[in-house]
């Protein structure tokens, strides 16, 4: 096996862990992919780091859901929603400069991460849920605006996502997860018929990588679950501000 594959794969475990718990395993695997195939068209590069994302956001998925349950009446209309939004927003991608949002998000992001600093007790216990048409719009706009992100661009989706499903929600972190999760999955699939339609999926190495992304995703959930609320919280504060520091970083390169 090809040395690049191999570190690809430790790349991929180490993603599937992180992104398992809080989100955010693309700052590891998707420049992993960059470093080890610089070749690889970019294209094909995306649809394969997408589909070896997918298969462990699956398993985290199906992890979580084994002991937390999951407020199907409220996620299912995000569901529906990220899953239109994300195809409309991987077709914006070929049309839009992409470089436009980094000075936003990276704006959103250092908000986030006050925000979860100061407001200690945030996503340790549930709180009042909203309910009726409320709800249902919230959902939709939630699954809406963050299908089409994750599409288009895609850095952070999974922490912007947890702090939704938190702050405005009421959920504690560990539900906020797998809420995450499951709005992540209808985005994956959106974007893998996407890239898998125009041919842009290299099967060969996506199926390694996956298989590591999978196992790293099993062993980050079964922690979370483990280690509880307080762990979470901690966490998607240290993965938030990674994410800063990359966006950061990008800004000032002009990249």
């Amino acid at each position: 096996m090809p040395l690049e594959l191999l570190l690809l794969i430790a790349a991929a475990f180490a993603a599937g862990f992180v992104d398992a718990v809080v989100g955010g395993g693309g700052l590891i695997q998707l420049p992993s992919f960059v470093l080890a195939y610089p070749q690889m068209p970019f294209a094909t590069l995306l649809g394969t780091n997408k589909l070896a994302s997918f298969a462990g956001t699956s398993v985290a998925t199906v992890r979580y859901m084994l002991t937390t349950a999951v407020p199907w009446r409220m996620i299912l209309p995000a569901l529906i929603a990220a899953l239109i939004t994300a195809w409309l927003g991987a077709q914006l991608a070929s049309h839009l400069d992409k470089a436009l949002m980094r000075p936003v998000v990276l704006v959103l992001l250092v908000a986030v991460a006050i925000y979860t600093f100061f407001k200690k007790e945030l996503g340790q216990q549930r709180r009042a849920q909203p309910q009726g048409t409320r709800a249902l719009l919230l959902s939709l706009g939630t699954g809406a605006l963050l299908g089409l992100y994750d599409g288009f661009f895609g850095p952070g989706t999974g922490s912007f996502l947890i702090l939704i499903f938190v702050a405005v929600f009421g959920y504690e972190f560990l539900t906020a997860s797998v809420c995450a999760k499951l709005v992540n999955c209808a985005t994956n699939v959106a974007a893998l018929i996407y890239f898998g339609v125009h041919d842009n999926i290299n099967y060969a190495i996506a199926i390694p990588v996956a298989a590591s992304n999978m196992a790293g995703s099993w062993l980050g959930a079964r922690t979370a679950l483990r280690k509880g609320n307080n762990f979470v919280r901690i966490f998607f504060l240290v993965v938030v501000c990674a994410l800063i520091l990359r966006l950061g970083y990008d800004v000032w390169a002009g990249r």
